[in-house]
């Protein structure tokens, strides 16, 4: 088992944004569709997507104004409880001691982990609930 047995291809990059309703609009001009608008507590999350580049936008969390600004890249997972037991036996660098969750997301939620790369780069495996 490798944890490569479990993704398919990238899923989104994550941007946080100090200006959400901003953020939309900008990616609007540019052409993409508002793919998802979700509450995330107190916070609001978008998903733009213009063909199959989905971006993750949330405000609540910090923002980098330089470069480097991209805070994950997030790879679409089939099985994210047997991709984490793999990341795990790979002895990959896990941010996360379990396997996260965002109910508000998507029909059905989410369920994630995240693992730092060798340039300190996060990097999500996240399943969409069905």
């Amino acid at each position: 088992m490798a944890i490569n047995d479990f993704i398919t291809g990238i899923q989104h990059v994550g941007i946080p944004s100090a200006d959400l309703d901003k953020t939309i609009a900008f990616y609007k001009s540019l052409g993409f569709e508002q793919a998802g608008l979700f509450p995330n507590g107190a916070n609001r999350c978008a998903f733009m997507r213009f063909g199959n580049l989905t971006i993750e936008t949330w405000e609540g969390d910090p923002t980098n104004p330089t470069a480097g600004a991209i805070n994950h890249i997030s790879l679409n997972t089939t099985d994210v409880d047997q991709a984490f037991a793999a990341a795990k036996e790979q002895g990959l660098d896990l941010v996360n001691d379990e396997i996260q969750s965002i109910p508000s997301f998507w029909d059905k939620g989410i369920r994630f982990f995240n693992i730092l790369g060798p340039n300190h780069e996060t990097i999500e495996f996240c399943q969409i609930l069905k």
